[in-house]
């Protein structure tokens, strides 16, 4: 299927779980009546964003209520639904987890944020997810008829070796749910977008919580996908919204063969070598 529209939902979170949930639900509800095929909701979705909230937030996948919402939701929408991410507990570790389902509501993937988002910009921000967030320690490629899907979760965007090794296992698409903030935010949200979209030649979308100046964590917002040649394709502002991708992966295939990069890698020099 070459044709297809995808759909990045930039919601509000709240303090309230089981609203945030039900809200999550309700928008997916309606990018699939505007015939969205892939739906993706933001990073931590279910929470808001901070080390002080993940502990009483997490629950188990795929026994918790969020995982069972996004099941249904899926299933009665008849969508591919990558779930944003929520805090995980297993066990007595907890993960920045995305999970990921079918349109017939079977959890097909869950990804565990790679890299946690551990800064400190003096005068600015200062976010350590470490001090409670264990790391995962795998890929996450997803197999649709729309073609393999990557999974990253925020940070993750800003390591292009993982987005390379997405491309090289066949991935067209690369989706991360993420929320930059105000300092990184607009200094390098778009440009990592359209970056990974460059190096790999393959669709990037970045989805953001909406902007709650009230939170203690202020998301940057302006949920956008570019295509593979580096273009902006849709984008949202700070608030609370959806915005459409209309994607032909006919594109992908003319900017790969207009300049065929990929192909003219000599990776026999990008390995160390001694001299």
């Amino acid at each position: 299927m070459s044709k297809f529209r995808a759909a990045l939902i930039q919601l509000m979170v709240s303090n309230n779980k089981q609203e945030n949930i039900k809200r999550a639900v309700n928008f997916i509800s309606i990018a699939a009546k505007n015939n969205a095929k892939i739906i993706s909701l933001p990073e931590c979705f279910n929470s808001p964003y901070g080390v002080k909230y993940f502990p009483d937030y997490s629950e188990p996948i795929p026994d918790g209520e969020t995982t069972k919402a996004l099941s249904q939701a899926a299933k009665d929408n008849k969508v591919y639904l990558i779930g944003g991410s929520i805090p995980e507990r297993d066990g007595d570790k907890l993960y920045n987890t995305c999970t990921i389902f079918d349109p017939e509501g079977n959890l097909i993937a869950k990804h565990r944020k790679v890299h946690l988002f551990d800064i400190d910009i003096p005068g600015k921000i200062t976010f350590k997810e470490s001090t409670n967030l264990s790391p995962g320690n795998q890929l996450t490629v997803v197999d649709t008829p729309y073609g393999k899907i990557g999974i990253g979760i925020c940070y993750d965007i800003r390591f292009a070796e993982m987005a390379g090794l997405y491309q090289k296992k066949g991935c067209s698409m690369i989706f991360y749910p993420g929320a930059f903030n105000l300092t990184t935010g607009p200094a390098h949200w778009e440009l990592l977008i359209r970056s990974r979209a460059v190096d790999n030649q393959v669709f990037v979308a970045a989805v953001s919580p909406a902007r709650c100046n009230e939170a203690d964590y202020k998301a940057w917002g302006h949920s956008s996908m570019s295509n593979p040649y580096g273009e902006i394709i849709c984008k949202a502002g700070a608030d609370e919204e959806i915005v459409y991708a209309d994607i032909d992966m006919e594109k992908l295939n003319e900017v790969r063969g207009n300049i065929p990069y990929l192909k003219q890698k000599r990776n026999d020099l990008y390995e160390l070598k001694e001299f």
